[in-house]
């Protein structure tokens, strides 16, 4: 009888020693027909699609620990029953600004209500954002690096885009991407419109969103609900709710380095995105009155730093303000 109890404990003892010295999973990506998918370990987390012919590149399916999908499906698949079907623009992440005017610059194609080129919306007339995989970097938790062309409808280059995406575990509660993004007005001096409609977004799992759902939408700052969230500045906005019996959610980190600190375009419908462009006429109550419209001489860059916190639990039980704190840390 000791021996089997000592065999018994030893065995739980070694298990303990095997588990404590298991490592932390690495992330890595691979490259698809439709763009590149990320993973951590042997653990599928999102896939970033560029390579077929889209408006502007995305990131979808996003999957949180426990492999939950944190944003919306629709419009890359069917809609289950009861599902949004609007705004068909709002595929899952991505990052673009609603009014991009270069100048000297003549368009063919005009959207109403829009000066420059809207890369936002996919109305027709509309600017595409054209992605291909840069330098991949080597070795474990080597970062993507995108060099994307903002063109007109008609294909006259507006913008060169240099984005780098890096995936990171943070223990078993939490996952964080961030986005090192580099604007560069190569050919033309360019001015960034003062409109709502960006610039980095996410549209929710419509189980948790605010309107419809059973979400909850909050900021940095302690505010609650669309009414107050949005149009405001904050360091970071958190959609967080039930899915399948567990709480989940996601937040987008505003790096404090930016040059522009972003202002709220998030609603009750699912949709999530900083924007750090809006002025006066956006209507962001945090802009009123201003007028002063972000340029970019031509050769100028511009960088921003974005992160995406996939997480368990509300804003509170995930740690977001303390993952925040990490992301600010942990450049590069």
């Amino acid at each position: 009888m000791r021996t089997t109890i000592g065999c018994a404990v030893g065995l739980l003892v070694g298990v303990a020693i095997v588990a404590a010295q298991t490592p932390d999973p690495n992330s890595g990506f691979r490259s698809t027909k439709e763009g590149i998918d990320f993973f951590l370990g042997d653990e599928f987390v999102a896939r970033y699609h560029f390579k077929s012919d889209i408006a502007k590149p995305y990131l979808w399916p996003l999957k949180g620990p426990g492999g939950f999908n944190l944003t919306r499906a629709w419009p890359m698949e069917k809609a289950p029953p009861g599902g949004s079907t609007d705004h068909p623009h709002q595929k899952s992440v991505w990052f673009c600004h609603g009014d991009v005017i270069c100048e000297g610059l003549e368009q063919k194609s005009k959207i109403r209500g829009v000066e420059g080129v809207d890369f936002w919306s996919e109305a027709p007339g509309h600017g595409r954002i054209v992605g291909t995989e840069g330098l991949s970097g080597t070795g474990d938790d080597a970062p993507l690096r995108m060099d994307n062309r903002w063109l007109t409808a008609d294909g006259t280059l507006v913008l060169v885009e240099k984005t780098t995406i890096q995936l990171r575990y943070l223990g078993a509660n939490a996952r964080l991407f961030t986005f090192d993004i580099d604007l560069e007005a190569r050919d033309h001096p360019v001015t960034f419109g003062d409109t709502k409609e960006g610039s980095f977004g996410v549209r929710i799992n419509d189980l948790i969103r605010e309107q419809k759902g059973n979400g909850k939408l909050e900021n940095a700052n302690g505010k609650v609900g669309e009414n107050e969230v949005w149009g405001q500045k904050s360091a970071w906005c958190d959609y967080s709710g039930t899915i399948d019996g567990k709480v989940v959610g996601l937040a987008i980190f505003d790096d404090p380095s930016n040059p522009y600190p972003a202002c709220w375009h998030a609603r009750g419908y699912g949709l999530m995105a900083a924007n750090p462009f809006g002025r006066g006429k956006s209507g962001f109550p945090a802009m009123k009155g201003r007028t002063d419209l972000v340029k970019l001489a031509k050769g100028e860059h511009l960088k921003l730093r974005y992160g995406i916190l996939l997480h368990s639990g509300d804003a509170k039980q995930g740690k977001v303000a303390e993952y925040f704190k990490e992301f600010v840390k942990r450049k590069g």
